[in-house]
């Protein structure tokens, strides 16, 4: 397989139903590619949906969409035993969670026991269900999707389940250009539906194990070490990243770096991914009249390279 051609196609194709987001779609492509979730958090209508279809499409890989609601129970994802007369036994059925891309849309409509039902699937790519431990499908892979807490009937996520997400993003309005393409082309949906599988089975898991394989200088983990460092001085954030998301930034840094077609990582890959990566783990300091991403940007700014 040609690592650096199947990814330009990869994202060539998923360019011409997203228009306008290339940043965006190229981190989302590197969340995948590291092997974490996505948090993406926007207002309805962007196409936070579309972007999920289109993803696991070029991927080739099984997709289950959940649309979650104030309702909505930890068995509803899961599954349930049901007894079926004529094996005169209990007979799981798996929830829609079974799959290689679960779409949690707008996971912050349900309730805090259904968005925790989660956590487990997520670290652990496994369920827990009446006694018995069942395994996920691999790659195991969560888009969910969130409404801005300010809307009606939105309950905030945990500090626990944002942890859980190597990234968040946010693909915001399209320019005047980009929204031309959009009311003037073909219809989103028939597009996703038309998109060509670009990976053969196991070729995702193959480009994981490349990403894996990405070197880190010793320089380059002083860089990062520091980063993580000025997290916990307070002059930032009120509480600073913990060991698992250090390492979840050089997941997502080498990742970057397969992308721009290195096998290395350089500082440059670690500024590209650190506001999507820690921002949603961070709280800024009192003081700070702006934003999590707005308070990495400074920090990095702040902090020398190698």
């Amino acid at each position: 397989m040609d690592a650096a051609r199947t990814l330009k196609i990869l994202l060539s194709q998923l360019n011409t139903v997203i228009v306008g987001k290339p940043g965006q779609i190229q981190d989302c492509v590197a969340c995948l590619l590291a092997g974490g979730h996505l948090l993406i958090d926007d207002v309805p209508g962007v196409g936070k949906t579309t972007l999920a279809h289109a993803l696991a499409r070029s991927f080739g890989l099984q997709f289950s969409r959940v649309q979650f609601t104030s309702d909505l129970m930890p068995s509803d994802l899961s599954g349930v035993s049901v007894f079926e007369r004529a094996k005169e036994a209990f007979v799981f059925h798996p929830g829609p969670i079974f799959a290689q891309v679960l779409l949690a849309d707008e996971i912050n409509r349900a309730s805090p026991r259904t968005q925790s039902a989660l956590l487990e699937a997520m670290e652990e790519k496994q369920v827990s269900v009446e006694g018995h431990t069942r395994p996920l499908p691999q790659p195991f892979f969560v888009i969910a999707t969130q409404n801005p807490l300010d809307q009606v009937g939105t309950y905030p996520l945990p500090e626990s389940q944002l942890d859980r997400f190597l990234m968040r993003i946010s693909l915001g309005y399209p320019d005047r250009a980009a929204e031309r393409d959009l009311l003037s082309g073909n219809d989103r949906r028939a597009m996703v539906d038309a998109l060509q599988t670009v990976m053969r089975p196991g070729e995702l898991a193959q480009l994981q194990a490349l990403v894996q394989a990405v070197h880190t200088a010793g320089p380059l983990l002083d860089y990062v070490q520091d980063l993580l460092a000025a997290t916990r001085s307070g002059a930032w954030f009120v509480q600073g990243l913990s060991p698992r998301a250090g390492i979840a930034v050089l997941r997502a840094a080498k990742a970057q770096a397969l992308l721009s077609g290195r096998d290395y990582v350089a500082p440059d890959d670690v500024q590209a991914i650190l506001p999507q990566t820690i921002a949603h783990r961070l709280i800024p300091v009192e003081s700070a009249a702006r934003g999590s991403q707005e308070q990495v940007r400074a920090m990095l700014a702040a902090v020398a390279l190698p």
